[in-house]
């Protein structure tokens, strides 16, 4: 049995050891992060800049980012693809690094990212040096333009973002997962534990989970928990299933019954 010490992954060169990505949105007290991100054991942790104040004496959530995490700046607020670049650039302006998560969204309704200028500000970002993670539908033909803009990885969305509805794109994800060389990270929509531990058993290498810990009852203990479950999936993906069948198949031999 592989030891998951040694079940490393890489993005943008960087291996990380921890496949949940986590987020900073939505708690009602910042300073719960540190002990969600120790609990949880993520590596990666997004932040919205729209969010960070730089100038703030105190309430900074940036205050509360363990330096021990990488930084994933996100263009959350981005409605057009120059609005993204403008966005990262100032990001890594003001020292928050080269990585990016490229979020488009410019449909109020129902929070979808826009295919189309995702692909333009990966393009661009990517050709500056960034390490870009662009947040997608799951579209195929999206994701292998991503992969031809230069994008470090490719997130996927489970389920509208916010909503806690799992794997809704369950099918799509498979497909990706198949057919993309580049890491698939799904994002958006994981509710529960069984949602991330699902993902991971389909051969997803990361999940990003920040709605489903932040607005728990017990953000500190469902980290703990989606922790457990990325690892969980992680290793029944590497012990790999057994086939489905649809008639039953006896586990033991149909044979030396009792007579009479």
């Amino acid at each position: 049995m592989q030891d998951l010490m040694d079940d490393l992954f890489e993005i943008g060169g960087e291996r990380l050891g921890s496949r949940l990505f986590t987020g900073t949105g939505k708690y009602g007290d910042d300073a719960v992060i540190p002990e969600v991100c120790a609990a949880s054991g993520s590596e990666v942790i997004t932040v919205a800049l729209r969010r960070v104040d730089f100038q703030a004496a105190a309430g900074n959530v940036m205050d509360h980012i363990p330096k021990t995490m990488r930084l994933l700046p996100n263009t959350s607020g981005a409605r057009t693809a120059d609005e993204a670049v403008r966005i990262a650039r100032l990001a890594k302006a003001i020292g928050c690094g080269s990585w990016i998560k490229i979020e488009v969204i410019a449909d109020n309704n129902h929070l979808l990212p826009d295919g189309y200028a995702t692909i333009k500000a990966t393009e661009t970002l990517a050709a500056e040096g960034f390490v870009v993670l662009p947040y997608v539908n799951a579209d195929l033909y999206v994701a292998r333009d991503l992969v031809s803009a230069g994008a470090a990885a490719v997130m996927p969305l489970g389920a509208p973002i916010g909503t806690n509805r799992g794997l809704q794109t369950r099918e799509m994800i498979r497909i990706l997962i198949e057919e993309i060389d580049l890491p698939i990270i799904v994002d958006a929509g994981l509710g529960r534990p069984s949602h991330a531990c699902e993902a991971m058993e389909m051969g997803a290498d990361a999940v990003l989970v920040n709605t489903a810990i932040a607005t728990a009852a017990d953000p500190v203990g469902m980290a703990k928990a989606f922790g457990e479950a990325v690892r969980a999936g992680r290793r029944g993906f590497l012990a790999g299933a057994g086939v489905q069948r649809l008639k039953a198949d006896a586990s033991s031999p149909l044979t030396g019954f009792l007579e009479g």
